[in-house]
């Protein structure tokens, strides 16, 4: 894994940290095949149960694109009179927001600065996002006469409603933390001195729990999101039944009737 990406897992939860601080965490090259790979082998990875998507410094989350390599990049397309440069959403951003976001474990993200376009994808891609209270958010897209990628005009809509989306997307702004908080693109909003603590209790927290569980709310929520009542309502029990047949749903009632805290397999 490259240096500009960290990628570490240690008993159940892999962290993936973005660790370009001097550059706010921008995305060059190097570091989204690198966070492609390391999404990627935390979905894959049968050990991982939760997954925590963490950035270096204090400064800045991610605020997207690297531009500085972005434009050498189109000044090179125009030169060949090729488009490979816009490639990047399909060959990067398409395949980090597919993994954060149907991988079946829960993916916290600690949003510790700036949060902007690509980066603001992958902080709306995490199921659960814990926010400095100095954060902040812009979509940023239109600022640079591009439209919505990394997955934000899907996720973005499902947060905050389609109305605000549109307003956040047509007319990028930034949204500070209790804003964001507000607007349910927050979670948690914590001081910025607690927050890598404050994350790393909570990922480590579903990283122990019923996992299953977790999985299986996850895909709830992405499937009613496109289909009928009806659909969604199969669909609840389809999974509760796989749930209520799981070793997991045994130890949590044991648990229960015993008093005791449940420690969860997986299976």
């Amino acid at each position: 894994m490259a240096d500009s990406v960290l990628y570490e897992v240690s008993d159940g939860l892999a962290t993936i940290t973005l660790n370009r601080p001097e550059a706010m965490n921008a995305m060059n090259t190097e570091s989204k095949v690198a966070f492609r790979d390391a999404a990627r082998a935390a979905a894959a990875d049968g050990a991982v149960r939760a997954v925590l998507l963490t950035a270096a410094g204090d400064r800045a989350f991610c605020v997207g694109q690297d531009l500085k390599e972005h434009v050498g990049f189109l000044m090179a397309d125009r030169e060949a009179g090729t488009g490979r440069t816009m490639s990047t959403v399909r060959e990067h951003y398409n395949p980090i927001l597919r993994a954060l976001t149907q991988m079946p474990k829960p993916v916290v993200a600690a949003v510790n600065g700036v949060a902007a376009g690509a980066g603001f994808g992958f902080a709306l891609a995490a199921d659960y996002r814990i926010v400095s209270d100095t954060a902040a958010f812009n979509t940023s897209f239109a600022g640079v006469a591009l439209t919505a990628d990394s997955g934000v005009s899907w996720t973005l809509p499902r947060v905050v409603g389609p109305g605000r989306a549109a307003d956040l997307l047509l007319f990028p702004r930034s949204v500070k933390a209790q804003e964001a908080y507000e607007l349910g693109i927050a979670n948690r909003v914590v001081p910025a001195a607690e927050l890598a603590g404050e994350a790393r209790k909570l990922a480590r927290s579903l990283a122990e729990g019923p996992t299953l569980a977790y999985a299986a709310l996850k895909e709830s929520l992405a499937f009613a999101a496109g289909h009928t009542l009806d659909e969604s309502l199969d669909k609840e029990d389809e999974l509760q039944s796989r749930a209520g047949a799981s070793e997991d749903h045994a130890i949590a009632v044991q648990a229960f009737i015993a008093k005791e805290k449940p420690k969860y397999l997986g299976r």
